[in-house]
């Protein structure tokens, strides 16, 4: 099998690869310390296995999975709380809490290596992980995009306004736009309602960046924005609005 690991702390990378030496069989191609570089080796090295960290600052091992074409058997490192270790172990090759123990190791090992040998493939599994994470985060902070070769964190605060797209939604903000594969619904429900409020199917809106609404034909209105753009906005949406802006 050929690994690599994915850590923003050193001594945790160490640690890894010390434990890696009693596995001869297994090829560390190299170590990484954000999420950044390691989705450019992933798809440039296609390792078996990941040794992915989870809570890395620039970008987090669950926001590598929303943009990662190919996903690889993956062992969590991480010192996340107990719900979401319920999910890893469903879902995942295995996961490694924190400080974890050289005997421990070993016992994830022999998991990713049954299931390298019989070819079983966890990327289903990690999608539902994803899935499972998302239904339970409180408030989106950031959103990651891919544009191109490019990856692009959005954050929540530099947000205009989004527009549904079939199975995708077009993300808008002050310099430019960017198209995200999830649904309005998941947004309506993560986004900080004291923030953006949902003022038709096809639109959500940051509230602070509607500057008037204009009578678009009887009973329906656009809401005019700051940055020039007009959006339709539906008898919920306007209602909606009354309510919040006390038009």
């Amino acid at each position: 099998m050929n690994a690599i690991i994915i850590e923003d702390e050193q001594p945790a990378r160490e640690l890894v690869k010390n434990y890696l030496l009693a596995f001869p069989d297994i090829t560390l191609l190299g170590e990484f310390s954000d999420g950044f570089s390691g989705i450019k080796a992933i798809n440039e090295l296609h390792p078996d296995l990941v040794f992915l960290d989870i809570q890395m600052p620039k970008l987090t091992g669950f926001e590598m999975l929303e943009i990662l074409e190919t996903i690889p058997d993956i062992i969590f490192t991480t010192a996340y709380d107990q719900f979401a270790i319920k999910a890893f172990e469903m879902n995942a090759v295995d996961y490694l809490l924190k400080p974890f123990s050289r005997e421990r190791f070993a016992q994830a090992i022999e998991k990713a290596m049954d299931r390298f040998s019989k070819k079983k493939s966890s990327a289903d599994n990690l999608k539902e992980l994803k899935k499972h994470i998302q239904e339970h985060t409180d408030k989106l902070e950031r959103v990651v995009v891919k544009t191109g070769s490019k990856i692009k964190v959005i954050a929540i605060e530099d947000i205009v306004y989004l527009e549904s797209q079939d199975d995708y939604v077009m993300i808008y903000t002050a310099s430019g736009k960017y198209l995200k594969q999830e649904t309005m619904k998941h947004f309506e429900e993560h986004l900080d309602p004291g923030q953006f409020i949902r003022v038709h199917r096809s639109y959500i809106v940051r509230l602070d960046a509607i500057t008037q609404l204009e009578l678009y034909e009887k009973g329906s209105y656009l809401a005019v924005l700051n940055t020039g753009a007009k959006v339709k906005v539906s008898d919920s949406g306007y209602k909606n609005l009354k309510s919040k802006m006390s038009f």
